[in-house]
């Protein structure tokens, strides 16, 4: 049996995908997560051979939950499942240490073929999300301006534009709020930004938020 374990902040969603995966033969889905922080106990204590990790969730968010799964080395494979199919995501995923990466427009026969895929130790991306990768490859400028953060960047970004203080962050992450402050002011520098207002704008004009999420963050509180 391949062991799977479900991480997205949609109750609605993983309900319906946990139902999916209970009609695959030989796979078993031993439990679920609606944050990254959730995720990574849980994976710590249950160690599923595959994790299929939603991107963007409250806290930490899944970029930096693979990350730290990743780095726990305890054989349990992580694959994207996310309606976000452009860079940067794809990119910021696999170099933290995902095996796959899937748009939740996927078939439950794509899904079933890249968690096997997973398991066996190979890598496996949607068809389209190939394509970009390969293209984008060839291309000399970037498709994205956030293509140019690091894994770590990226993170912080992605939590300034979701609206969580440099406390919040700096307590998720471990880090010092000075820190997290450098890192906001790398990332303005690299976007050619001033504020977080504008990163947010950014962020919308090039869909990198949830659907979700309605009307623009105000500025990050630096305590």
């Amino acid at each position: 049996m391949i062991r799977v374990f479900v991480v997205d902040d949609h109750r609605l969603f993983r309900v319906g995908l946990r139902r999916l995966l209970e009609g695959m033969k030989g796979v078993e889905v031993v439990g679920e997560a609606d944050s990254g922080e959730s995720a990574v106990t849980q994976v710590r204590a249950l160690r599923p051979n595959v994790v299929l990790m939603d991107i963007c969730m409250p806290g930490i968010g899944g970029i930096e939950a693979t990350r730290r799964i990743a780095r726990m080395e305890l054989g349990a494979r992580v694959i994207a499942v996310t309606a976000y199919e452009d860079n940067p995501f794809p990119v910021q995923v696999l170099r933290a240490g995902a095996s796959g990466y899937l748009t939740k427009g996927v078939s439950a026969e794509e899904l079933y073929e890249a968690i096997r895929r997973v398991f066996l130790g190979k890598r496996y991306l949607s068809a389209d999300v190939a394509q970009q990768l390969a293209v984008s490859a060839f291309d000399d400028a970037p498709e994205s301006p956030f293509e140019q953060l690091s894994n770590r960047e990226m993170q912080i970004m992605m939590m300034v534009v979701n609206c969580q203080k440099v406390n919040d962050i700096s307590n998720h992450l471990h880090l010092s709020p000075k820190t997290v402050n450098s890192y906001r002011y790398r990332i303005f520098e690299k976007l050619n930004v001033s504020s977080d207002v504008e990163l947010t704008l950014m962020a919308v004009r090039h869909g990198m938020l949830d659907s979700r999420t309605n009307g623009v963050a105000q500025p990050l509180a630096a305590g």
